[in-house]
């Protein structure tokens, strides 16, 4: 018999693994997902990408604003739940993960305990790693800190961005989901503490993005700069500032090329050609091929300098 699931997520990356679960037959018997937000110039309310999955296959929904509310705990307790899923949810309070019999798991977008964290998808990108993956693990009250189940890996290639990652490691999750699952009801007493996986090398972390943090610091090198900026793309999008007519324009860069060469450029200049642009480096060149300058829709580079002058154009490096 198939334990009774409650599904906890709210993005993208939460659907198909739910949808996995429901085309294996699983007993999901509730889902519980963000409360609607508005969104737009209109501000009109918009539901979760989890919450579409469950409407569209007729999944009991719960979207409470205060998981410690009396209200939801007891709808918990009365779905009577063997186990639950959390994947790219908030963090539950003790009353709720330690409520069903086999445990309350989490899929987290690393191989842990490395990038533990609220992204862990586009720091891993970030710090150029060539490989990343999933890991199932059971929630306790340290935050990414529970019991390791398994880990299913991937590669990640030298052009791959932060949002091809999160693609790969979406389908990865929704296979180690299934194997979890198997594996907990075979053997529920089962999982490997943290602290035995860590070995000499250092733990990095994934912090919490803002818009500061995609600031591009033209002074780093080449190769540097370009794994921060697929890192960031396509969301929420490196960063620089151009000043042109004494007006600061916010561009935001999604994609380049590097070149690694000596120079006397200081960082940050940029040197117009026929259909691109160069931006110095410590140690070379970016040659942006996708970008966004506020005001306008992302374009290909060569489509933006037919509207955009980069002539007498600076980079801001305050």
């Amino acid at each position: 018999m198939k334990p009774r699931i409650i599904y906890m997520g709210t993005p993208d990356f939460a659907v198909e693994p739910l949808e996995t679960l429901i085309a294996h037959n699983f007993s999901v018997v509730g889902v519980v997902t963000a409360v609607d937000k508005p969104a737009g110039r209109g501000q009109k309310l918009m539901q979760s990408a989890v919450k579409q999955c469950a409407l569209k296959h007729n999944l009991p929904l719960l979207q409470p604003e205060n998981l410690k509310s009396p209200d939801f705990t007891s709808e918990l307790t009365a779905l009577k739940p063997d186990i639950i899923i959390v994947i790219a949810f908030r963090m539950l309070p003790k009353i709720v993960w330690q409520l069903p019999r086999l445990g309350t798991i989490n899929i987290h977008a690393s191989l842990l305990p490395q990038y533990r964290g609220a992204a862990p998808i586009n720091w891993a990108v970030v710090h150029g790693e060539e490989k990343t993956g999933v890991t199932s693990f059971f929630i306790n009250e340290e935050i990414d800190m529970g019991k390791v189940i398994l880990q299913k890996e991937i590669a990640i290639a030298p052009t791959d961005t932060a949002g091809i990652v999160h693609d790969n490691l979406m389908r990865a999750a929704s296979e180690l989901l299934v194997e979890t699952l198997n594996a907990i009801q075979t053997n529920g007493n089962i999982g490997i503490e943290q602290s035995a996986m860590i070995a000499d090398e250092e733990l990095k972390p994934a912090p919490k993005i803002n818009k500061e943090t995609c600031k591009i610091n033209w002074n780093a090198p080449s190769k540097t700069i370009y794994d921060f900026i697929r890192g960031f793309s396509p969301y929420p999008g490196a960063w620089t500032t151009l000043l042109k007519n004494g007006q600061n324009l916010l561009c935001k860069i999604f994609f380049v090329n590097y070149i690694v060469e000596q120079h006397n450029h200081t960082p940050g200049t940029i040197i117009v050609n026929d259909n691109n642009i160069q931006i110095a480096t410590s140690d070379g060149f970016i040659v942006p091929t996708d970008v966004q300058i506020e005001g306008k829709k992302r374009m290909r580079i060569s489509d933006c300098m037919r509207g955009f002058s980069f002539s007498e154009t600076e980079v801001v490096m305050q």
